[in-house]
């Protein structure tokens, strides 16, 4: 049996659906469909210069990696290594494949500093050592059930507090993409802070994308500025997914990153999801707080692993 790495085809159907596939084998509670992947391959911002991979056993797909620059954050160049293989095909040199031919190619575009989501699993964290990466910041996954769990009530709006859906601003979504902006310069991350500064960039990646669902996703307003949101994507079945949740500087320490959360999630029950996922940095306390007070339960944690190109 022979395992071959190669680019993906984004117009065949088997291609997507089998990157796809591995990703919802390996890490289930993550979000991904090949409708979601074709927006992202047609849509993702040509600086980043996006390679998605697959390795091929006998013409079976059983690994893929995301392969990119972080074109978003300052100096140095850095680029991103995301693999993942079928659990049940490991132990066949689909991994070290994946990450080598990632590895040419970002080096060949002057990324000098590499990252990698892993697992935080023996296994998961060997591989990463061997291959000459050092363990950073880690994230949790989390899981709440939203089918059989019990939510917070919705509680009462303060003075000049008002909810909204994100399809309200349909027509000019720009104040989204401000707040957005703000508060994910403020996210703790491995790489630096990111810089959203893209208006267009961002509409085609966020707000146009397939998975997002303006509907779910919750915008808090004082005084009729945007204040706080929950980002809300959902798979088109039964699961949803907060891929965002902040508060701009000004309006921190009111709860209304709380408030639009639980408007969020409640909406969603009501409109048939059963399964709700987010994630955080492990550092983030406040936010962590947060999703406890909701319910949700670590299902899963990742590592960002860092290798330091010469």
């Amino acid at each position: 049996m022979t395992v071959i790495v190669r680019e993906i085809r984004p117009e065949v159907r088997a291609d997507l659906e089998g990157f796809a596939a591995v990703r919802h084998s390996a890490l289930p509670f993550y979000l991904i469909t090949p409708d979601s992947l074709a927006h992202d391959l047609a849509h993702f911002h040509p600086e980043a210069r996006y390679r998605p991979l697959v390795a091929e056993e006998d013409g079976e797909i059983i690994g893929s990696a995301q392969v990119g620059l972080l074109h978003e954050n300052p100096e140095p160049v850095q680029g991103f290594v995301n693999v993942y293989v079928r659990p049940d095909r490991t132990h066949r040199g689909a991994g070290t494949l994946l990450v080598r031919t990632a590895e040419e190619y970002l080096a060949c575009l002057g990324a000098n500093r590499l990252l990698a989501w892993v697992l935080d699993e023996p296994g998961n964290r060997a591989f990463a050592d061997a291959h000459g990466y050092r363990a950073g910041r880690s994230a949790h996954f989390l899981r709440l059930d939203l089918a059989n769990g019990t939510l917070p009530p919705l509680q009462n709006l303060p003075p000049g507090v008002e909810l909204r859906p994100a399809s309200d601003f349909a027509d000019n979504p720009r104040p989204v993409f401000e707040l957005d902006a703000e508060t994910t310069a403020d996210e703790p991350s491995e790489a630096g802070a990111a810089e959203l500064t893209d208006y267009e960039a961002w509409l085609e990646e966020t707000w146009w994308h397939p998975l997002t669902s303006l509907e779910l996703t919750t915008i808090a307003l004082v005084d009729g500025v945007p204040a706080a949101f929950t980002a809300a994507r959902t798979d088109g079945g039964t699961r949803y997914n907060t891929g965002m949740t902040g508060t701009a500087r000004a309006f921190r320490g009111r709860g209304l990153a709380r408030l639009a959360k639980n408007d969020s999630l409640h909406r969603a029950r009501a409109a048939g999801y059963t399964e709700a996922f987010t994630g955080n940095d492990t550092g983030n306390e406040p936010m962590l707080a947060i999703n406890k007070w909701f319910g949700y339960e670590v299902c899963a944690t990742e590592v960002r692993y860092v290798r330091e190109l010469g």
